[in-house]
């Protein structure tokens, strides 16, 4: 009998149905000698410590007394947002505005977060708040407290929120690439709705890459542990027998929906990267290489008579981008980043993901029989080092805020994002947008709030080898609608 595997995001159980879902929010209801690994700020510190011992004697207590109250329940709520029926479907399928609106509906789900600053921030999985109306975190002192969306980054599947707490218990960061195959770990997180759950495995595998995001840029080179997570367990903690946070629950694999053998949790080697990155520009800066790559398989290497298995194979160099200025060549084989051996595309990306455009890398690569070394100063997908920053959307120099009832209702309007400010030189007034246009859909998304067009817009700067346009579509308040086609630099 054939047999298929089909892999999971934890997440989310509607609060009416008793079905799983799966990719789900959780349960029911510059010297070229300079290298860029210093990127964290002062909450998020890495903390390097060696792995315990193969024969000594592993006690869970310590660690688990150390994270258990610095994992969080999250609680959202979610507008079910296709909650009309349109009388004039034409209206709908040509502008997005529908008729005879409904009230809202509201579907809940639940996920598990980590406290990583004791003012307050909070990591977790995109999936676990995607599209949430509401996000609520409970500590494990049953203390409530509504919290705020400081970023988003689908391409590694995390979030970072912000409660105004303060002296709160937090997980201190582990070295990720220090964990050894075998090393003993323990899952703490919010499974089917029991709070504050431990339970403990081994690291199985390094670097797995199970493609389970649909997003063109993925970013995933997973840990895998044997230890049990299941549903609400999304966004929890991974933490070595130290208590040292080493990796994000995020997936499991699995035939049932259920836990039945393996779990996959994000390394802190690409967590903190990342949420430092949501705190300081509310927008992951995304370095590459400019290649495209290839693993070596032994089909390959005989038929380009290559000289290892190890390492990866560049398929091609973008002409603008990092590699090409560095005289990396298509045929060269990538064996380390930075002295960190490199045998998948999974711990290539998961490398290269730790840095920002500006950031110099040591890569050291073979080119025929020949051990070669070099410094390469990364870039971002634009060609260039600038930092994209998005507080308030600023890259359209323009602020927001709801649309007023009263507009919903003369056009019985369901969603939209209006302008409250407009700077005279802003991209958006350069093109004819004026000052309480109200945005309806982007590249074809609905806008229902400001965190759905910092997403597209951020998913539109990070895209690679295409252009970066913005397609606008909205109404004025007198209601004509427009369409623009916003070139993003």
């Amino acid at each position: 009998m054939k047999r298929t595997k089909i892999f999971i995001v934890l997440g989310v159980v509607l609060a009416t149905t008793l079905c799983t879902i799966i990719c789900a929010n959780a349960t029911n209801s510059n010297s070229d000698t300079e290298t860029p690994m210093s990127v964290q700020t002062e909450s998020f510190k890495t903390q390097h410590t060696p792995a315990t011992p193969i024969n000594s004697y592993v006690d869970f207590t310590y660690a688990a007394e150390r994270s258990v109250e610095a994992v969080v329940h999250v609680k959202v709520k979610m507008e079910l947002k296709n909650n009309f029926e349109s009388i004039n479907p034409l209206l709908e399928f040509f502008f997005g505005i529908p008729s005879e609106p409904r009230e809202p509906q509201y579907q809940e789900g639940s996920g598990s977060g980590v406290i990583i600053s004791t003012d307050g921030y909070v990591v977790t999985n995109n999936h676990v708040i995607d599209n949430a109306s509401t996000v609520e975190v409970v500590l494990n002192d049953k203390r409530s407290f509504e919290a705020k969306v400081i970023g988003t980054d689908a391409t590694t599947d995390l979030a970072l929120l912000k409660i105004e707490a303060n002296n709160l218990p937090t997980i201190p960061f582990g070295n990720s690439d220090e964990l050894k195959i075998g090393e003993w770990v323990l899952a703490v997180g919010n499974p089917l709705n029991l709070t504050s759950t431990v339970t403990a495995g081994i690291v199985s595998a390094k670097a797995r890459n199970i493609n389970i995001s649909n997003n063109e840029m993925r970013i995933e080179s997973f840990i895998q542990t044997d230890a049990a997570v299941n549903p609400g367990n999304s966004g929890g903690a991974l933490v070595n027998t130290k208590g040292e946070l080493v990796g994000i629950n995020t997936a499991i694999a699995s035939t049932t929906g259920a836990y039945t053998g393996y779990s996959f949790a994000i390394p802190t080697s690409i967590v903190n990267k990342v949420v430092n990155d949501l705190k300081t520009y509310s927008v992951v800066q995304r370095a590459v290489l400019g290649i495209q790559v290839a693993e070596i398989t032994d089909k390959l290497q005989k038929e380009k008579d290559l000289e290892t298995l190890q390492g990866v194979y560049i398929i091609s160099i973008n002409e603008n981008g990092a590699a090409k200025d560095a005289n990396l060549k298509e045929g060269d084989i990538i064996t380390s980043i930075n002295d960190i051996k490199i045998s998948s595309v999974a711990q290539l990306q998961e490398q290269i993901s730790k840095c920002r455009p500006g950031d110099y890398i040591k890569v050291d690569y073979i080119r025929g029989r020949n051990h070669n070394s070099v410094n390469i100063k990364l870039k971002n997908s634009s060609g260039n080092t600038n930092i994209i920053k998005l507080s308030d959307n600023n890259i359209l120099g323009a602020k927001f805020k709801p649309v007023d009832s009263k507009i919903k209702n003369r056009y019985n309007l369901q969603y939209g994002l209006q302008i409250s400010e407009l700077e005279s030189n802003s991209i958006l007034s350069k093109e004819g947008i004026k000052k309480d246009f109200i945005i309806l859909k982007v590249n074809g998304n609905k806008i229902y709030d400001e965190r759905d067009l910092t997403n597209i817009i951020n998913q539109t700067i990070n895209a690679e080898d295409q252009d970066r346009v913005l397609f606008i579509s909205g109404i004025n308040p007198s209601g004509k609608i427009y369409h623009y086609a916003i070139k993003l630099e």
